[in-house]
Formats: structure tokens, C-alpha cells, sequence
């Protein structure tokens, strides 16, 4: 059994990387092709869209997470009733949110021109393409969620990433056809809720042959239902925090700044997502070990293992804030051209909120583990009423530049702090939280020391074209590094993590 763990956990890992960097390359040429072709403001519209789409996906209260958790017991067991009566309430539950999210999203379509200022395409049906938008976020809910959420619980994730990964593409070389050969943003549009109706039928088409005797019937008990409201409770909640921080940026944008800033914006938060996509899957493939050492060591080993982990991934995290700092606008102007660009204020305004955003990622692995949802309500509540609250200060006074300080900076006073002393309350003990919040404050010194050394370094070699982005690169690969071991070779960091470095490239 365990060599089959390790075995899946393999497969898994392997194609979902495979999926998370072509779904990052194959919308990043389409999108390219796309405001070449049409114009920026038409990237700009897609991504208000899918925005206000995401705020409305809330209502989905976080259920796919519950219920594949509730899937691993009776899977393991061969609970072959439990797992039908779990799909089949999976199925229906999921079928009423789809219908609530629909008519949501058709009662905000008159309101649509609030948010949007006068920069609209000409010709552009603003409705028809909201409800293009529209479909393609409520077809997941129709089409056979249940057989996703199978899968998502046996451990094979791999089938998930290889039915997206033929969809994803198909969708992509159809959109550039649609561009390229008709012009034509109708038919761009239109291979959106096309390809996520593939994706959906190719799912339950592999799910079915691979657990033929898994179909929807059957009811769960009161208990269970129960106990999925329970945990259905603290995941919405905590879902609010995280789909509301970009949403929110490019509603203000749009109503303030206009659909070409949106567009500019999205540009620049794609790279940075595409970035920390990379880093999530580090994380997402240490979620299983974390959550397995929290139900079997004790509070103390699992302290020292955040801290050693911590530091670890604070390096990975710092070096990729350093070549973001310095490669993101060269990128940027090879891309989009000066003219499709924000100032240099705003590109370090979004290293700030990378590095922010992240510094949390290893602490919020073991809450998870510790399924700290519910106690962590008000954190993320107040957190994303905090965000509103400065994106609508500063976004009048600081415009773009505000719009991302502000959702740094709520990440950054309240988020960060407030989640953090809930899981030492909860597990590791507050006598220990001034010494993670002091050991944070050093890889961050450190790292804006080595972002110092490397933007100095950067301003004496060519910045322009090709060549220049290269040297840069080869420079952000040497520097920030180097500063990295100068600071930390001597420290008990680094002495206490070369053994787990060790392991790691020893494949044990």
C-alpha cells in the first residue's frame, strides 16, 4: 500500500506540473495573439469578467473540498454504498449551487456598465460576452462534478490534469484559429464553456471506466450531512479571503482606471501567477507528508519542521521576488511594448505583494492540517474587508500602485499575523510565535538586501531585447544566491536543512 502511495503521489506530481505549465504557456499565447489582434482593451474585458465570475463562484462554500475528504474513509474501506450516497448528494448539491450561481450572475448582468468605463470595444456586444463568460463558469457544475471529485479522492489527480491538459489545448489552438484566421472575439469566446464541457465529459468518461461500480444513488445520513455543514462552514468562509484579493483589484480598476488598465493589470498578474503556480506546487506536493507528520509526531518536531521548511522555501520565495524585481519590466517591454506597460512603481509594487503573499505558504500547510478553518473566520473576513477598504482609499489617490499596496498590505497587517497566532494558539504554543515572527522578519531583511544588490548589478549590463533579458537572467540566477549563503551558511537554518536537502536529492 505504501508503494502504491508513493507511486500515485509520483504520477500525480508529475502531470500536474505538466498541466500547470502548459495552462500557463497556452493562455499566455493566446492572450497575446489577442490584444495584438484585437486591442487591449478586450484582454481587459475578459479579465473584469472573469472577476466578477469568481466572486460569485463563493457560492460553491468550498463543498468539493468536503466532500472529497469525506471520500477517503470509505474509499479506503471499500464503502462502496457510502461512496455512491456521497456522489449522488455531491451531484444534487452541486446541480442547486450551479442554478444559484446562474441566476446571480444574470441578475449583476444589468449592472455591468458601472464597472465599466467608456474604452469599450465598438461593435462589442457587452452582454453576449458576458454570458459566454457566464456558461463557461457554470458548466462545472452540471456536468458530472461528482466523477471529479471521485477521482480528486482516489489519487488520480493525473486523469484530472491529463483531461484538462487535452482540453486546455484544443481550446487554445481553436481560439488562435478563431483570431488568426477569422478575427473573430465571438469565436474566441464561444471555445471557453466549449472546453470546459469536454473537460467535464472526458472526467466522467475515465471515471467511469476506471470505478464502474461508483454511480450516483443513494442518501447520506444526518450525521454526515452534518458534518460536511461543518466543515462546508470554515472553507467558505476562507475561501472569501482568497478569491476576493485579485476579483476586487480589477473591479476597482475597471470602475476607476478603465478596461486598458484591467488589461495592463492582467498582463503583469498573470506573470506574477504564473510564478507563484510554480510554487504551489511545491507546496501542493508536501500537503500529504505535512498532514501525515501532524497526526503521527508531536507538536515540538512538527515546530522545528515549519521552521526548517520555512527557510527553505523563504529562499525559493526570495529569489523569485529578485527576479521579478529585475526582469519583469524587460519582459514586459519585450511582450507588450512601452506603450502597454505601468511605471517601475508599480512592477515593485507587485514584488512586494508576491513576497507577502507567499511568506505564509509553509504556516498555512499545517493549519490545514490541523483543519483550523472555522477558528481562522474572522481573520479572513476581516482581512478582505480591510482589502476592500484600502482599494477604495487609495485607488483615487495612488491608482494601480494603490490598488496592489492595498492587498499587500492586508495580507501583510492582518492576514499574516492574525493566521499565524491562531495555529501557535492552536498547536505549537504562543511562547513560540515571537521567534517565528522574528525568524520572517530575517529572510525578509535578507531578501531586500539581495533584491538591493541585484537591481544595483543590473543597471551595469544592457536592459533592452533579448540579450539584455538573458543577462539579466544569468545575473538573478548568481547574485541573489550568493547573498544567500553569505547570510545564511553560518546560521542553524542552514546546518538543519542540509540533511532534508540531502534527502530530497537522494530521492528518499
Amino acid at each position: 500500500m505504501k508503494y502504491e502511495r508513493i507511486r500515485g503521489a509520483r504520477r500525480n506530481a508529475l502531470w500536474g506540473l505538466m498541466e500547470k505549465l502548459l495552462t500557463l504557456a497556452l493562455p499566455f499565447l493566446a492572450r497575446t495573439v489577442l490584444i495584438n489582434t484585437l486591442g487591449l482593451a478586450y484582454g481587459g474585458l475578459g479579465g473584469l469578467f472573469s472577476s466578477i465570475l469568481q466572486l460569485l463562484s463563493l457560492g460553491e462554500l468550498g463543498l468539493s473540498s468536503a466532500v472529497i475528504f469525506s471520500l477517503y474513509k470509505p474509499l479506503a474501506e471499500n464503502g462502496d454504498g457510502a461512496v455512491c450516497a456521497l456522489m449522488n448528494f455531491y451531484r444534487r448539491a452541486y446541480r442547486f449551487i450551479g442554478l444559484g450561481m446562474l441566476g446571480a450572475g444574470l441578475l449583476a448582468a444589468p449592472f455591468l456598465r458601472l464597472l465599466i468605463r467608456a474604452d469599450v470595444p465598438p461593435g462589442l456586444h457587452i452582454g453576449a460576452v458576458y454570458t459566454a463568460y457566464l456558461a463557461n463558469a457554470c458548466v462545472g457544475f452540471f456536468v458530472f462534478p461528482e466523477c471529479r471529485a471521485l477521482l480528486s479522492a482516489a489519487h488520480r489527480r493525473d486523469v484530472i490534469s491529463k483531461s484538462a491538459l487535452a482540453a486546455r489545448t484544443l481550446c487554445c489552438l481553436m481560439q488562435l484559429a478563431a483570431l488568426l484566421l477569422a478575427r473573430s472575439y465571438a469565436l474566441y469566446i464561444v471555445m471557453l464553456p466549449l472546453s470546459s464541457l469536454a473537460d467535464g465529459l472526458i472526467c466522467a468518461f475515465c471515471a467511469r471506466r476506471a470505478y464502474p461500480r461508483f454511480r450516483c444513488r443513494g442518501s447520506i445520513t444526518a450525521e454526515k450531512k452534518r458534518d460536511i455543514a461543518e466543515k462546508i462552514k470554515g472553507l467558505f468562509i476562507h475561501r472569501v479571503c482568497g478569491s476576493t484579493r485579485n476579483a476586487l483589484d480589477s473591479i476597482f480598476i475597471s470602475a476607476f482606471l478603465g478596461l486598458s488598465a484591467v488589461g495592463i493589470y492582467g498582463n503583469y498578474y498573470y506573470i506574477l501567477y504564473a510564478v507563484r503556480g510554480l510554487l504551489d506546487a511545491v507546496t501542493q506536493g508536501m500537503s500529504a507528508g505535512v498532514g501525515n507528520s501532524v497526526a503521527v509526531e508531536s507538536a515540538e518536531k512538527n515546530r522545528q519542521d515549519l521552521m526548517n521548511f520555512t527557510f527553505l522555501y523563504q529562499w525559493l520565495c526570495g529569489f523569485c521576488t529578485v527576479c521579478l524585481l529585475v526582469l519583469y519590466q524587460p519582459f514586459m517591454r519585450l511582450w507588450m511594448g512601452e506603450s502597454r506597460m505601468f511605471g517601475g512603481e508599480a512592477a515593485l509594487a507587485f514584488c512586494v505583494y508576491f513576497y507577502v503573499w507567499t511568506m505564509g505558504d509553509i504556516k498555512s500547510q499545517y493549519a490545514d492540517a490541523r483543519g483550523i478553518w472555522w477558528k481562522d473566520r474572522w481573520r479572513t473576513l476581516t482581512e478582505a474587508l480591510c482589502n476592500v477598504a484600502l482599494n477604495w482609499a487609495l485607488v483615487r489617490s495612488c491608482g494601480v500602485v494603490g490598488v496592489i499596496l492595498a492587498t499587500a498590505v492586508s495580507i501583510l497587517l492582518v492576514g499574516f499575523p492574525w493566521s499565524a497566532r491562531i495555529l501557535f494558539k492552536d498547536y505549537f504554543g504562543l511562547r513560540h510565535l515571537p521567534g517565528y515572527f522574528g525568524a520572517q522578519l530575517q529572510f525578509a531583511l535578507v531578501t531586500a538586501a539581495a533584491c538591493c544588490l541585484t537591481w544595483r548589478l543590473s543597471v551595469l549590463l544592457p536592459r533592452e531585447g533579448l540579450m539584455g533579458l538573458a543577462s539579466n537572467m544569468l545575473l538573478c540566477l548568481a547574485a541573489p544566491n550568493l547573498v544567500y549563503l553569505l547570510c545564511y551558511w553560518k546560521t542553524p537554518y542552514f546546518r538543519r536543512a542540509l540533511p532534508l536537502i540531502r534527502s530530497v536529492v537522494r530521492g528518499r
